[in-house]
C-alpha cells in the first residue's frame, strides 16, 4: 500500500493533478491520498477578515476560525481533488482522518484547535477503508481530524500523512511541484541522509518550503522505517525517481 501526501501547491496546478490521477489509474497498488491546503485556507480566512498567524509552521486555529478551515480543507480542497480524480477515471471518496481510523487530541492550548494524531501501533486498519479499496475506490483524506467525543481539529498535513502511513504500514511519498530535492546547481539529488540534509541546510541549499518537506520526510522515515521519497507525480510511474530520504 502507498500513502501519497499531496503538497498544497498541486491544488493550483491542473496539469500536474491530471497527470497524477492518470498515473494512479494505471497503478495496481492500493493507494490513499492525504492532503492539506494552507493557501486556500488562508484565502478563506482573509475574505472573512480573520487574522491568521503561525507558530513553528503550524497555523494557530482558534474555534471561530474552524468553520473556514474545515470548509477549505475538507470541503473545497478535498472536492477539487475529487474533481480531477473523477476526470482521470478514478473513483474517489473524500473523507477526514476520523474515517481513516485516526483520532486526534489538542496539541497545545496556545495553538487552539490544532490536533495531534493518535492510534495504537500495530492495530488493525479500519474495515471501512479495506472495503473501499476492495471496491476500487481511492480514499482522499483531508487533514481534518476529530477527537473521540467529536471535537474537530486542524492537523498538519505532513503529520497526518505519517500517521496514516504508520497505521496502514504503507510506503509514504511526498508529492510536490518539483521532480526532486535539488542541489546548489539545480540538479536533482537521488538520496539524502540526516548528515547531508544538515550540511545542505547550513549552506542555504535546502530552505523554506523544501526544508519543511525534507524534515518531515526524515522524521517519517525514522518512525515508519520504510521508504520515504520526495518528488513529483512521476514517483507513481517511476518509483526510483525523486529523492529518497533516510537516516
Amino acid at each position: 500500500m502507498k500513502v501519497l501526501k499531496l503538497g498544497g501547491s498541486l491544488l493550483e496546478q491542473p496539469e500536474a493533478l491530471s497527470a497524477l490521477f492518470q498515473s494512479l489509474k494505471q497503478s495496481n497498488d492500493d493507494t490513499l491520498l492525504v492532503h492539506g491546503g494552507g493557501a486556500l485556507v488562508q484565502q478563506w480566512l482573509a475574505k472573512a477578515d480573520l487574522h491568521s498567524e503561525k507558530q513553528d509552521g503550524l497555523r494557530v486555529s482558534p474555534e471561530p476560525h474552524m468553520p473556514y478551515i474545515v470548509g477549505g480543507l475538507a470541503g473545497a480542497a478535498n472536492k477539487t481533488l475529487m474533481k480531477y480524480a473523477i476526470a482521470g477515471g478514478i473513483k474517489p471518496v473524500g473523507i477526514t482522518l476520523y474515517e481513516a481510523g485516526i483520532h486526534c487530541v489538542q496539541q497545545s492550548d496556545t495553538l487552539g484547535q490544532v490536533g495531534a494524531c493518535q492510534f495504537s501501533e500495530g492495530e488493525a486498519s479500519p474495515r471501512f477503508i479495506s472495503d473501499l479499496l476492495a471496491q476500487g475506490y481511492v480514499p482522499i483524506v483531508s487533514s481534518i481530524g476529530f477527537s473521540e467525543n467529536g471535537e474537530w481539529f486542524n492537523v498538519n498535513a505532513d503529520d497526518a500523512s505519517v500517521a496514516v502511513a504508520a497505521l496502514y504500514s504503507a510506503d509514504l511519498l511526498f508529492l510536490t511541484d518539483v521532480e526532486a530535492v535539488l542541489d546548489g546547481s539545480g540538479n536533482p539529488l537521488s538520496h539524502l541522509t540526516s548528515d547531508s540534509i544538515q550540511e545542505l541546510t547550513q549552506n542555504g541549499v535546502i530552505k523554506d518550503g523544501m526544508l519543511v518537506k525534507v524534515r518531515a520526510a526524515l522524521e517519517a522515515e525514522k518512525r515508519l522505517r520504510r521508504c520515504v521519497r520526495i518528488g513529483s507525480w512521476n514517483l507513481m510511474s517511476n518509483p526510483h525517481s525523486g529523492t529518497q530520504i533516510s537516516e
